[in-house]
């Protein structure tokens, strides 16, 4: 018997008349996916898809004027940004890269092209990075040039959804109330034509983070024309169950000395960029 697969979205909080509207799209897509098939092992469902072009996709993005000057790249760990993880390495950039589901008290793998102990394809996935990265609490990091993010959905008015957990925006959350992502940090997706959806199309929270870029095998998106109003920095505590706190040492810790200074005080108040 196949197993189902994994309910990311288990432990979120939040409006339910949203939440399944969400999880109503991520079946969508992943069904589209893998009718297609487009989606790579082990398949799409439950996961940020690793799609079939994802190379293409990086290379494009490579190609960009924001890739080009961006000296330290923050990636999520899904094997769909592998091949862009690798072309940082290969590139020189820094790449912070966030441990799984931000579960342990160094939450973050830090990069150093300079000195990496097995080449960048190796270096970069997540078994790689346990090898040859640092790892590193959130007030370690430096600045961050470029946000890459994985997507089971993009939408052109830059709205982004996830597998569910909600992971990808509270590092976008923490990383800005520590000023390491400032107003003019430019954030990317890269997915699959199929994963695209007409603005409007993916329902929003005010802690969903929009991304500037949708980078495709065949083409590249500027949302930023159609983006709606960038959610305020920090981290919705009404937005998170007691489970998802107690699940990640980070927020769990700052949920017993002062929820309001969490990545000030607590991560280090780097100040704007």
């Amino acid at each position: 018997m196949a197993r189902s697969a994994p309910r990311h979205d288990r432990d979120a909080g939040g409006d339910a008349g949203l939440l399944a509207a969400k999880a109503a799209m991520r079946e969508e897509v992943w069904s589209a996916m893998r009718a297609a098939r487009v989606a790579r092992f082990p398949g799409a469902a439950g996961r940020i898809p690793n799609f079939t072009g994802a190379e293409a996709a990086a290379e494009r993005l490579r190609g960009m004027t924001d890739w080009q000057s961006a000296a330290t790249v923050k990636s999520n760990p899904d094997s769909a940004q592998l091949p862009v993880r690798q072309r940082a390495l290969e590139d020189g950039k820094t790449v912070f890269m966030a441990v799984p589901r931000l579960a342990a008290d160094e939450p973050f793998f830090a990069l150093d092209p300079a000195h990496l102990s097995e080449p960048p394809r190796k270096a970069a996935s997540i078994s790689g990075a346990t090898r040859s990265a640092r790892r590193v609490a959130l007030a370690e990091l430096s600045p961050v040039d470029l946000v890459v993010m994985g997507s089971v959905a993009a939408g052109t008015d830059g709205a982004r959804l996830g597998k569910g957990g909600g992971f990808a925006d509270l590092e976008y959350a923490l990383a800005s109330a520590a000023g390491l992502i400032g107003p003019d940090t430019v954030s990317v997706t890269t997915v699959h034509e199929l994963q695209v959806r007409e603005a409007g199309d993916i329902p929003v929270t005010g802690h969903d983070v929009l991304v500037d870029f949708i980078v495709t095998p065949e083409r590249v998106i500027d949302c930023r024309p159609r983006h709606g109003p960038r959610p305020v920095p920090g981290i919705r505590w009404e937005d998170l169950t007691d489970e998802k706190i107690a699940a990640i040492p980070l927020l769990a810790g700052a949920a017993g000395t002062g929820r309001a200074h969490v990545g000030q005080e607590r991560l280090g108040n780097r100040g704007t960029r």
